[in-house]
């Protein structure tokens, strides 16, 4: 049964402060929750005896409700889920040399979790295990961030950190780092690494003029025809999509 408190707890976790300072974040959903018991440590979970009933569930903290009825106290949808769980946020630190093997992406100030959530689905497709993002995108602990990614959170490694000491780094390194822009370099055409940082920007400002220095490879997605009058730009996660899907076409 859910206790005054417990509602009161999960209540509070909608706000980063408190997930930050409690180191957890809550899942709603049946296939999310499920992929992520696999793999992430569970706090809490509440079920519907049914869910309960019908799943191998192995969690020290189960509180069973009798319907999904009851879970609208803790619910942030509209229309609850039978299953919500409580997990523990993964501490990550990047280690740089990831980029002399393997492809990476870096997020500039995105700030719609829905479109973080996607670009980590994106990432896990195209097994890019690690996306590195600036202090001030959204928190992939977001809720709406976290449905988004439909469980690829429990593969995929998120790290907030400045941006710059970390593209010094790869410039040291000789790690090919790769910019999106509206002006830059067709993307189909480019000769294109199997390794290196791809750095995507803001929603509405692009990538930041102070990261843009370290840039030598722009790419640009041409759009068709190419003197047709079209939308302005292409949305974020989209533009990853396409992005990484180029990048692992050229390894097939």
């Amino acid at each position: 049964m859910l206790s005054k408190n417990n509602i009161k707890f999960i209540n509070s976790l909608s706000l980063k402060k408190n997930r930050d300072s409690n180191h957890l974040f809550v899942a709603e959903g049946e296939k999310l929750v499920d992929e992520l018991l696999a793999h992430i440590p569970c706090e809490m979970l509440i079920a519907t005896d049914e869910y309960v009933a019908h799943q191998s569930v192995n969690v020290q903290n189960l509180i069973t409700v009798p319907n999904q009825e009851e879970l609208k106290k803790i619910s942030f949808l509209k229309t609850p889920s039978p299953v919500i769980g409580v997990f523990q946020q993964r501490q990550n630190v990047f280690n740089v040399e990831i980029l002399t093997n393997e492809l990476v992406l870096a997020l500039d100030d995105i700030q719609d979790p829905g479109n973080l959530g996607t670009i980590t689905r994106i990432a896990d497709w195209f097994g890019i295990q690690h996306i590195i993002c600036s202090p001030h995108t959204v928190d992939i602990y977001n809720f709406k961030a976290i449905q988004a990614t439909m469980g690829a959170i429990s593969r995929v490694q998120v790290y907030y950190t400045d941006l710059v000491p970390l593209l010094i780094n790869c410039q040291k390194k000789n790690v090919p780092i790769y910019g999106t822009f509206l002006q830059g370099d067709n993307i189909y055409s480019t000769q294109l690494t199997s390794n290196g940082l791809i750095i995507m920007g803001n929603e509405g400002q692009g990538i930041s003029h102070h990261l843009q220095s370290f840039i030598a490879r722009k790419l640009f997605i041409p759009n068709y025809p190419s003197n047709a009058k079209t939308s302005d730009s292409l949305n974020v996660a989209i533009a990853t999509a396409i992005t990484c899907s180029e990048f692992r076409r050229r390894l097939l």
